[in-house]
């Protein structure tokens, strides 16, 4: 089983003080310990010419307090210098398992 340690992204819609009726995500990023336990590479068909990159990995993190009071506001994961979108947390404390899916796109820090 290969280590991880890296950043998982926390997204919390906010309405902007500025412009009311306008809502934004803002991003917590926390450094997480870990566990790699699934490491698959999956190509899907996309709408462009090559095929999207995407992964069928699950990462279990060290869940602290605020990870585990705030698992549905997880968004993103950096790893291997990649932010992949989480597609779905299974809570087993003290752990999360974080199901990876394709590359993020949203917003970041």
């Amino acid at each position: 089983m290969a280590r991880f340690y890296g950043e998982v992204g926390y997204g919390t819609t906010e309405e902007q003080p500025a412009a009311s009726g306008v809502w934004v995500d803002v991003i917590i990023e926390e450094s997480y310990y870990g566990d790699v336990i699934r490491n698959i590479k999956r190509a899907e068909a996309g709408e462009g010419l090559n095929d999207d990159i995407a992964v069928n990995n699950a990462i279990s993190i060290v869940a602290d307090p605020y990870a585990i009071g705030h698992y549905f506001e997880i968004k993103y994961v950096r790893w291997e210098g990649v932010l992949w979108t989480v597609t779905a947390v299974e809570v087993r404390l003290p752990r999360l398992i974080l199901n990876l899916g394709s590359v993020y796109n949203g917003p970041t820090l």
